[in-house]
């Protein structure tokens, strides 16, 4: 029966506003977890990497979205980073010692076109 006149999503999704940016998604290594191509990321350049958080990479001139993990995804012991996707059809990648690599930013909100 009430409707607020006006939702600001900048106040709604964004707690940090210098460091928070958007991004749109192209591609589908994320398509298992919901993320498909045309999506909008809210990404949070503030916060810590941490296992299992959603990020966007850049990793040797690329960037990518992956879940960052610690632990080898087939053996699922401790041995460097790993990006990793969620769909089958890519393999996890390991950060290797002299690859050009940054976590860009912690995906807070992805905003979907139905």
């Amino acid at each position: 029966d009430y409707m607020n006149p006006c939702i600001d999503l900048n106040k709604e999704l964004v707690r940090h506003p210098a460091a928070t940016f958007y991004g749109r998604v192209v591609g589908d290594s994320m398509l298992d977890a919901g993320v498909e191509e045309g999506d909008i990321l809210v990404i949070d350049r503030s916060l810590e990497a941490s296992e299992g958080k959603m990020a966007v990479c850049f990793l040797d001139g690329e960037f990518t979205l992956k879940y960052i993990s610690l632990k080898n995804p087939s053996t699922g012991e401790k041995d460097g980073v790993w990006l990793v996707p969620a769909n089958r059809k890519y393999p996890p990648l390991k950060v290797r010692e002299l690859s050009d690599f940054t976590i860009w930013g912690i995906v807070t909100y992805i905003i979907k076109k139905v």
